[in-house]
């Protein structure tokens, strides 16, 4: 079982903190998303193999490294994964990028699938999955269950907040996936949000409330 990831980093913390404030709006809650999602990617491709190459510099000849053959995708559930994708695109601009569509059905708070479309090759790769709420790891655990199922077997999930109850589903529900996120929050309020938390992410990136 792998352990949870919580960045300290001082540039997320001070992001997140701006990011929470109910006065910041629209637009610069998008930049903090993306620039939010580009820190914690560097901390996910931490393990990244590298092999070494032989180049030419403007003064000699140098042995030095690159990435070694692993191919990313990125998958963010939708709505609120899509803030993250230009974030983790500028780290690593190779990698392809799926979607998949999940909603909160607000009488019985479970995910409910309106859309999946991953890459052909998404069974070679690895996996990082964006949500920047995980809230009750309901649409986290059903996402990485319709990955796997795609015959995926190395998949991480990244998210900005994370709520205890969800942190907890997910890990027993997926006990193979590394969780990375930017703050472990207090709790679930009666109607499965986040406290302290940032609102509804996915209205504050869109500007739809």
């Amino acid at each position: 079982m792998s352990k949870p990831f919580i960045a300290d980093h001082p540039l997320i913390q001070h992001k997140l903190t701006l990011l929470r404030d109910k006065n910041t709006g629209a637009k610069e809650f998008r930049e903090l998303v993306a620039e939010i999602a580009m820190l914690l990617c560097y901390e996910a491709t931490r393990d990244l193999p590298l092999k070494e190459v032989e180049i030419e510099t403007p003064m000699a000849f140098a042995k030095t490294k690159v990435i070694s053959g692993r191919k990313l995708a990125f998958v963010p559930i939708l709505r609120a994964g899509i803030g993250m994708v230009d974030g983790v695109l500028e780290m690593v601009p190779a990698a392809k990028v799926g979607h998949i569509g999940l909603y909160r059905d607000h009488v019985t708070c479970q995910p409910v699938e309106y859309y999946c479309k991953l890459p052909s090759d998404i069974h070679e790769r690895e996996v990082i999955v964006l949500d920047p709420m995980l809230a009750t790891g309901g649409s986290a655990i059903d996402a990485i269950r319709m990955i796997k199922e795609k015959g995926v077997t190395n998949i991480k999930f990244m998210c900005i907040i994370a709520a205890p109850e969800g942190l907890n589903a997910l890990v027993e529900a997926h006990p193979d996936v590394q969780v990375f996120c930017a703050a472990l929050d207090e709790k679930l309020n009666e109607n499965k949000y986040i406290i302290p938390g940032l609102g509804d992410a996915g209205d504050r990136i869109f500007g739809t409330k």
